[in-house]
């Protein structure tokens, strides 16, 4: 089962970049983030209704899911979609792919949980794979201003990402499954950044073109309804640390993508990093070998 959800989110947000850059032009950007948490939610809510499996959460629960809405449905995106005005998007997937370091270091600080070494250990191997991945882009981008705060945000969104990450085990803790969760966290980001847009005056336009209203379609269902609820899942199921090794693995489906419809030329630097990053993917997923215990040998006199 968590195989199967890990395979499907990264195949998920390993394309969702497609329906994102389609999505540029009429619109603005914070309003079609509105548009599609917005959706999502409603349809959440329906599909919970319907099977009668809506939770009932306390004012603690709210609590955490208006956080959870800010940090995941909201921010981490603003932060991510500013920045790719100013910084190539292999550089930002790189400091994405941060998320599982950051998530095993706030759950050790937060929650007191060791950090294991596999997991820091494939962490910081698929960090490297990855930097050998997208290193002719890293080295031909000149460093400016622009890009010292395009960095600044992309960091800030993945450091907002992984709080989210430990605010949904905190809920899953407490008994609350992710598709009520999501749902609440979904409505309340849409509801704090649409007020954002009310407020510096962002007309809410619509492009009605087959194109965005189909890229759209894609980031609110397997996008946002399918992708968070089985990656908030895994959270749950296998911790945030690990869970968020699948922020390693979807660049690579975006990069293949990228070489059928973009042009994109493996070369053998990048082969190398595929290698690292998959080395590292086996790594995190490794169990610990239990302690092997010593046995003394008695000899009675």
């Amino acid at each position: 089962m968590n195989l199967a959800l890990y395979l499907l989110t990264v195949v998920i947000w390993g394309t969702t970049w497609i329906a994102l850059k389609l999505q540029l032009g009429v619109v603005a950007i914070p309003v079609s983030i509105v548009y599609r948490f917005a959706l999502a939610a409603l349809i959440l809510f329906a599909i919970l209704l319907v099977s009668r499996r809506l939770q009932p959460m306390n004012r603690r629960g709210h609590l955490i899911c208006l956080a959870q809405g800010l940090c995941l449905f909201c921010v981490n995106f603003m932060c991510f979609l500013t920045a790719s005005q100013w910084v190539p998007t292999g550089l930002i997937a790189v400091v994405f792919s941060t998320a599982s370091l950051w998530n095993a270091l706030n759950a050790r600080l937060f929650f007191g949980q060791p950090i294991a070494r596999n997991v820091l250990g494939g962490g910081l191997l698929g960090l490297a794979g990855l930097g050998l991945l997208f290193w002719p882009e890293l080295k031909s981008h000149p460093a400016s201003a622009q890009t010292l705060l395009g960095l600044g945000l992309a960091l800030f969104g993945t450091l907002c990402f992984s709080a989210g990450n430990l605010l949904s085990s905190l809920q899953q803790k407490a008994g609350l499954r992710p598709l009520t969760t999501n749902a609440w966290g979904m409505l309340y980001g849409a509801t704090m950044l649409g007020l954002y847009c009310l407020l510096r005056d962002i007309p809410f336009a619509m492009d009605w073109s087959t194109r965005y209203v189909g890229a759209l379609m894609y980031l609110v269902i397997p996008g946002s309804v399918i992708g968070f609820t089985a990656y908030l899942t895994l959270v749950g199921r296998m911790g945030p640390e690990r869970a968020a090794y699948c922020t390693v693995l979807f660049p690579l489906v975006a990069l293949n993508i990228s070489a059928v419809m973009e042009g994109y030329v493996w070369t053998s630097p990048a082969l190398l990093g595929l290698v690292l990053v998959m080395s590292g993917n086996v790594m995190v997923f490794r169990k610990p070998r239990p302690p092997v215990l010593l046995k003394s040998a008695h000899m009675n006199g």
